[in-house]
């Protein structure tokens, strides 16, 4: 295993023994690829991986072993298609060396039900949660490899974002500006993780689905974006408008603006999630279209592009060195447009340092 793995493992142990927590349970998921540089086919056939104090090893499918041999030197315990994972499972639970009668597990909230069913119908007496505790807590605090990674994926971003507005033209399909943005991340070894381009009153979804609208003068245009480079991904949303801006466009800029500095100023280590929250509505609601954000501050980010700390209204998490989350308010106005303005922050060294160097400023294009 390489040292970051065997460190991540390391860390991993030490949060059990202070949450007293005798077996994790990952499925083929981001968790598993976090632990062990491992992401196996997902398909019916149970794959796990368990980690105990003093044990780790995969329930495999003897179909997948060779070529999941080439990323991990933990061992396997295969199965076969004939047989069933049923007595691998067993073997593989006495290797973790677990007291079977009452052990507390945590299991992947994202595998598949009938994989965690398959464990706990073996393991009855267990008591089980998810993974918030041990797995999400570590993997919500980036060390600097990961801080570099981002860094990395979201320059790219910026370059991209700015080449597409800068070859904005009458006539271009949302599609059109999308695709221009995929090939530019191509071109530079990325791949794109997500595009949403939204032209005019498009922009008043926050969830769009880029399409063969076509650009026209007086249009607000909103691209929300993001590539993956290196195993992490970007995230980043910017506003302009196409010829001249919408009635109205210049004060809901700035609005959304100043409730993204408010964020930015209450992201500190010890704050609250929600306190995160707070302070961009409040700027919203004070300038009275409170009832026009429609949706949370932020998400997490990391190797998924939504993972925790998730910066919402109700959010009580504490906020510490090294956790990435989104800083994304926006104001929605339907039949006009939709202004969101998104920052992917680190708390690091004290403060919300943004992983983005593209101004906020809009971009006039045309």
């Amino acid at each position: 295993m390489t040292t970051t793995l065997t460190t991540r493992l390391a860390k991993l142990r030490a949060r059990m023994a202070a949450t007293d927590t005798d077996l994790v349970v990952i499925g083929p998921s981001s968790h598993m690829l976090y632990l062990a540089d491992l992401a196996p086919h997902g398909d019916e056939r149970p794959v796990l991986l368990l980690v105990s104090a003093s044990f780790a090893g995969f329930l495999m499918p003897i179909l997948n072993v060779d070529s999941s041999r080439q990323h991990t030197d933990l061992p396997f315990f295969p199965w076969a298609d004939a047989d069933g994972p049923a007595a691998a499972l067993d073997e593989l639970l006495t290797a973790t060396g677990i007291d079977r009668t009452a052990p507390s597990i945590v299991l992947d909230e994202t595998m598949r039900a009938d994989f965690a069913l398959l464990v706990l119908d073996t393991l009855p007496g267990a008591s089980r949660r998810f993974t918030d505790d041990t797995v999400g807590y570590l993997r919500s605090r980036k060390d600097e490899a990961e801080y570099r990674a981002l860094k990395a994926a979201h320059l790219l971003n910026d370059r991209a974002v700015a080449a597409a507005f800068a070859a904005l033209k009458p006539g271009m399909t949302e599609l059109d500006v999308a695709n221009f943005i995929g090939a530019f991340y191509k071109d530079n070894g990325a791949t794109t993780e997500f595009c949403s381009v939204c032209f005019g009153p498009n922009g008043a979804f926050p969830h769009h689905h880029t399409g063969n609208t076509r650009l026209k003068a007086g249009d607000a245009v909103l691209i929300d974006t993001g590539c993956r480079i290196d195993g992490y991904p970007s995230d980043m949303t910017r506003m302009g408008y196409f010829g001249s801006a919408p009635e109205g466009y210049g004060q809901i800029h700035s609005i959304v603006d100043h409730a993204v500095e408010a964020a930015l100023a209450a992201a500190r280590p010890g704050a609250l999630a929600s306190d995160v929250d707070r302070a961009a509505r409040d700027i919203i609601t004070a300038a009275g279209y409170g009832a026009n954000f429609l949706h949370r501050t932020g998400h997490g980010l990391g190797i998924d592009i939504h993972e925790t700390p998730y910066i919402t209204a109700t959010s009580d998490t504490v906020l510490e060195e090294g956790m990435v989350f989104s800083i994304e308010p926006g104001i929605y106005l339907q039949g006009q447009f939709g202004l969101r303005l998104e920052e992917i922050v680190m708390i690091r060294n004290g403060v919300a340092e943004i992983f983005s160097e593209m101004p906020r400023t809009a971009v006039a294009a045309g």
